[in-house]
């Protein structure tokens, strides 16, 4: 990992190949096929031809929230925030349900202009008219513990941002965002709200996709990871070794993690956010058989630890402990955090193919994609580039394949 140079995962992305707006139809987008060293393009609407019939698909059902609020001083400077994940109520249904004040942890655009004073912006409600108000308490890195009140008690935090806030779009795409972002900068199969940014491999995913798919027999399941401001972090360090990774939450169950146990061999994650998930699956298990004795009030995985843990445990070994670990504290759900950076040299326990899409020059999810493909990482970038596939977000697709 110390030798790994971020310079060699760098390339060169026209602007005009950096995707501003979604395809009319999510599912007209390209998709390029990655196997046996061999590069194809199709339509994504085809992908089903593409997937082995005895696969398990892996979706990443997050929803992204308006998380993005705007307020305005009397002197008429802006002030954003963006909201990153609750702290009080630490759980985010808790969090989105409560009509008292709530905390998060929040980036803070254009902070010199706040002085300490409370913002406030408006919302109306049944005709009404309220205010939303932020207090900003405790700095916590670069990020802020920010306190959210409003006065209005019929409403929920979560119904306050639906009023409120805006879609988070990625940097890269330089406009505001409108009304076909609530719908299009979320998957057909997003259901819990908590991220802001999308899994973008789910994005090209229909309704008639998904019928094709269980057509052919391909099975299906859904895990939860709330995708973070850090998926957008640039790797600064010219040493990964150096680069900090961003901390996610995630949560499944016993009947997903029984089934892809069930389906070892033929996993195929959709986005490198289901990949990272069933990756530190494997970790937690590994740690809780190597701390058999050890207290686990919360599972957690740190940035580097897979590469320093024991790699004889079985999928089936590491997956059975923490089949154990729910089943003796009667769980409905396992929620864990993640901090794994993939990176070239990495051996995948649990992934036999991923869905992607085409990712930013320099990014850890660049290193994540050349820790799957090798060097050949270039070969497939150069042929989309080539063929004028549309990178970053609302763009075009691949399928890779062992």
């Amino acid at each position: 990992m110390r030798d790994i140079n971020i310079n060699d995962y760098d390339y060169d992305l026209p602007e005009d190949r950096i995707a501003q707006y979604p395809e009319s139809e999510r599912d007209k987008s390209k998709l390029l096929i990655f196997k046996e060293n061999k590069i194809l393009k199709d339509i994504f609407r085809n992908i089903d031809e593409y997937i082995p019939s005895e696969s398990l698909l892996v979706f990443n059902n997050t929803r992204v929230i308006r998380a993005r609020l705007l307020f305005q001083k009397e002197t008429g400077a802006k002030v954003e925030i963006l909201c990153l994940e609750p702290l009080l109520p630490f759980d985010y249904s808790l969090s989105f349900d409560s009509k008292e004040s709530v905390e998060w942890k929040c980036i803070i655009g254009n902070l010199k202009k706040w002085k300490g004073s409370i913002l406030t912006t408006p919302f109306k409600y049944k005709g009404n008219k309220y205010n939303l108000s932020a207090e900003r308490l405790q700095q916590n890195g670069e990020a802020w513990c920010i306190r959210f009140s409003w006065n209005c008690p019929e409403i929920s935090f979560g119904e306050v941002l639906e009023k409120t806030g805006h879609i988070p779009l990625p940097p890269y795409i330089d406009r505001e965002d409108d009304a076909q972002d609530i719908k299009r900068y979320n998957t057909v199969y997003s259901r819990i709200k908590g991220s802001i940014a999308a899994p973008t491999a789910g994005l090209h995913f229909t309704d008639n996709v998904f019928k094709k798919i269980k057509a052919r027999g391909i099975k299906t399941v859904e895990l939860t990871l709330h995708v973070g401001a850090g998926t957008f972090q640039p790797v600064k360090a010219r040493n990964i070794y150096e680069h900090e990774m961003h901390c996610e939450h995630f949560s499944t169950d016993a009947k997903t993690i029984q089934l892809v146990l069930e389906n070892q061999g033929n996993v195929i994650p959709v986005g490198t956010t289901s990949v990272r998930t069933l990756e530190s699956l494997y970790w937690l298990g590994v740690k809780l058989i190597q701390n058999p004795s050890g207290s686990f009030p919360t599972l957690s995985l740190g940035q580097w630890e897979a590469y320093k843990m024991a790699t004889n445990v079985s999928v089936k070994k590491s997956l059975g402990a923490l089949l154990n670990y729910i089943n003796e504290r009667n769980l409905i759900c396992l929620q864990a955090s993640t901090s794994i950076m993939i990176v070239p040299g990495y051996r995948f326990r649990m992934t036999n193919g991923i869905v992607t899409n085409f990712h930013q020059p320099r990014s850890t999810l660049l290193l994540l994609i050349s820790a799957w493909a090798g060097s050949m990482w270039k070969n497939i970038y150069t042929f989309a580039l080539e063929n004028r596939f549309r990178f970053l977000s609302y763009r075009d697709s691949s399928l890779l394949l062992k």
